[in-house]
């Protein structure tokens, strides 16, 4: 582990040991390696996530020591598990189609290795190439998706081309890496898309959660029924979340802000229970773009949510080796 406050490129998550994708041996033991995906080549409103991964790996106020020990799972992932950084894959925002090959030839990478990505991006349009990587080694078809936007992103040509951030979740579905009837959306609102695209994404089955429904039902219940289709003749779970699923006041360093979304509290226990709850094989977290962000907000999300799915995976591991199970209600402190 690296101490102390932490600047430049060779900036890991948190302060965790380096590891290089070139080299096979130096993540050969590796639990979790995150790598940075510095790309908003495809973005349609307000750039800047490309300074994303740095800001996530970098803010928090309690420094790079090398523990987090979380209050509510009673684990401390940076020590039970191996994390690694892997540092950020070159991609240029006049390179597409290149950018999108080399993040998806890091995930792959990773994967194959036999541990879990998790992405830090960048602008949505790398869940495609991420997403990708990961089901090249479970197979096309074998892995579902769970979805937190507040934007479908299954829009066909925008702008003039096929790749960009609304666009992501289609291309996947069409290349058949993820199936329709395995990918699921929570936080959807605001005015997009149109009917037309609303069709194509019913006639591939998907299970879209609008807020409305979410309010109405409540937020639980959803994430338990979206749980059972998630886990349903698959090997695994991918987790993409976009930060805009958040109302911009929990999120507001983000490009394409929508009023009316989760609080910053339902994202984090909702990503601890994906994480304690199903076997996740990847996570990415995409759309914090520091020029919009003030002090701090939305990185500082963006780097919970990493540490959620970290403790998590942590805890996950530790029940199934002992045979424990956490108990959410169980206080930390009870001095009565």
């Amino acid at each position: 582990m690296r101490y102390g406050a932490m600047y430049g490129p060779d900036v890991t998550f948190l302060g965790v040991d380096p590891c290089d994708l070139a080299e096979p041996a130096s993540f050969a033991e590796a639990d979790v390696v995150v790598v940075g995906a510095p790309y908003d080549g495809g973005t349609s409103h307000r750039p800047g996530t490309r300074f994303g991964p740095q800001a996530i790996r970098t803010t928090d106020y309690l420094g790079h020591n090398g523990s987090r020990p979380s209050l509510a799972l009673r684990v401390d992932a940076l020590k039970d598990l191996r994390v690694l950084d892997a540092g950020d894959v070159e991609m240029y925002a006049g390179d597409e189609m290149g950018s999108h090959a080399a993040i998806e030839a890091a995930v792959h990478t990773i994967t194959a290795s036999g541990a879990i990505p998790i992405v830090l991006g960048g602008d949505h349009s790398i869940a495609l190439p991420d997403a990708r990587g990961v089901a090249r080694h479970f197979g096309f078809g074998r892995i579902s998706m769970i979805h937190f936007d507040a934007h479908a992103d299954t829009g066909n040509i925008e702008f003039g081309h096929l790749y960009g951030h609304g666009q992501p979740m289609r291309r996947l579905l069409e290349c058949g890496a993820i199936r329709g009837d395995r990918f699921l959306q929570l936080g959807l609102r605001g005015y997009w898309p149109e009917p037309e695209t609303l069709d194509w994404m019913a006639a591939q089955h998907m299970r879209s959660y609008e807020m409305t429904e979410i309010v109405t039902r409540g937020f639980d219940p959803c994430l338990s029924e979206a749980f059972t289709i998630a886990v349903d003749d698959c090997d695994g779970v991918y987790l993409s979340v976009d930060v805009d699923v958040c109302d911009p006041g929990h999120a507001p360093g983000t490009g394409t802000p929508e009023p009316g979304g989760l609080s910053a509290r339902q994202l984090l226990d909702a990503v601890r229970r994906i994480c304690y709850e199903l076997p996740v094989v990847g996570v990415e977290v995409v759309e914090v773009s520091p020029p919009y962000d003030h002090a701090e907000i939305t990185a500082a999300l963006g780097n919970r949510v990493v540490l959620e799915a970290l403790s998590g995976i942590a805890r996950r591991r530790k029940d199934a080796a002992t045979g424990t199970t956490w108990n959410p209600a169980q206080p930390l402190l009870d001095g009565r």
